[in-house]
C-alpha cells in the first residue's frame, strides 16, 4: 500500500538505529494487516529524548520503539507509564493517544515467550545474564519473576549492583551480582542452566566478538543471546559448537514487536509474517 496523505506514521529511535529490522518487519506486518500504516527509523542522540518526545507529539506520529540508548532517559518526557514499564524502569515502546505519550515495556514479554517458545525452564534455576542496561533490565525482573535463581554480570559493576538492588526490592528475591569478567564467568557458569547475553557484544558489524570464553560453554547450558544481526552470532556458533540448545535474539526482537504492534493498532499481530520479513532482511545483510 503507498502511503498517502493519511498514512499512520511510527518508527523506532535511538542511536545507532541504522541496523535496526524493525522497519522491515513492522512494515511487513502492516502490509498484511491492511492498514495504510509506515515505519521508519529516525536517529536520535543520547540527550534528546525530550526533543524526540515533542517531536512525536507535534507531528502525531502514533507510536515508537525505543532502543539504546533511550530506554531509561526517555521516562521523565511521557504522560504515563504503564506498571510493567515502570516497575522495570524502561520504555521500550511508546503510544501517542491523542497527544498523550504512553510508555509500555513489551520487552520482558517478548523475552519471555521467546524462552517459552523453546521450552526453557527457569523457576529454581541459576540463570547468569550479562549487561544491566534497559534490555537487560526487562530481561532480569522477567526472569525473576518466573523463579530464577538469578546472577547479574556487568562490566560497570555498579550498574549490576544497582540492578540487583531494584529486583531485589521488587521481588524480595536475593540477586546476585558482579563484574562481567572471565573469573565471574568462571565463578558462576559451572551452576548454571542458562546463559543470557543482553550487551551488545558480537553485534554487526564487530561480529567475531564474544562476552563468554568458549571453554566455558557446556552441552547442558541454554544460551539465548538478545543479538540478532547476526543471527548465529559468536556466542550462540561457539555455543552450539559445544552441544548446547541456544535461542536466537530474532524471537525476543520478534515477540517484542509483535506486542508493540498490537499497542498501536489494536490488531492481532501477524507473527509468522514478521518472524520471516526478519529472516529474509538477516539473509540480504549477511550476502
Amino acid at each position: 500500500m503507498r502511503p498517502s496523505g493519511r498514512t499512520v506514521v511510527c518508527g523506532i529511535v535511538g542511536d545507532p538505529v541504522e541496523h535496526s529490522m524493525s522497519p522491515a518487519m513492522q512494515n511487513a506486518a502492516f502490509a498484511a494487516a491492511g492498514l495504510d500504516w509506515v515505519y521508519v527509523a529516525f536517529r536520535l542522540r543520547r540527550g534528546e529524548a525530550e526533543a524526540g518526545t515533542a517531536a512525536m507529539k507535534a507531528m502525531g506520529i502514533r507510536g515508537l520503539n525505543v532502543t539504546v540508548p533511550h530506554k531509561v532517559d526517555i521516562r521523565p518526557f511521557l504522560d504515563s507509564i504503564d506498571d510493567v514499564a515502570r516497575r522495570i524502569g524502561a520504555v521500550n515502546t511508546i503510544v501517542n493517544d491523542g497527544g498523550l505519550l504512553r510508555g509500555y515495556n513489551t520487552d520482558a514479554a517478548g523475552f519471555a515467550r521467546a524462552l517459552k517458545d523453546h521450552d526453557v525452564e527457569v523457576r529454581d534455576r541459576t540463570v547468569v545474564l550479562l549487561g544491566a542496561g534497559g534490555a537487560g533490565r526487562a530481561a532480569a525482573f522477567s526472569l525473576a519473576d518466573r523463579g530464577a535463581r538469578l546472577v547479574i554480570l556487568n562490566r560497570g559493576v555498579a550498574r549490576a549492583q544497582a540492578l540487583a538492588a531494584d529486583v531485589a526490592g521488587a521481588t524480595g528475591i536475593v540477586i546476585e551480582h558482579g563484574p562481567l569478567s572471565d573469573e565471574s564467568l568462571q565463578h558462576w557458569l559451572p551452576s548454571a542452566s542458562l546463559l543470557v547475553n543482553t550487551t551488545s557484544v558480537g553485534m554487526n558489524p564487530v561480529t567475531g566478538d564474544s562476552p563468554c570464553p568458549a571453554q566455558l560453554l557446556r552441552e547442558d547450558l541454554v544460551v539465548c543471546d538478545i543479538v540478532y544481526n547476526p543471527r548465529r552470532t559468536t556466542l550462540l556458533q561457539e555455543a552450539a559448537e559445544r552441544g548446547a540448545r541456544t535461542v536466537s535474539g530474532v524471537e525476543m526482537l520478534v515477540w517484542q514487536g509483535a506486542l508493540a504492534f498490537e499497542l498501536w493498532t489494536g490488531v492481532q499481530a501477524p507473527v509468522e509474517v514478521m518472524r520471516s520479513a526478519v529472516e529474509e532482511e538477516l539473509g540480504r545483510a549477511a550476502v
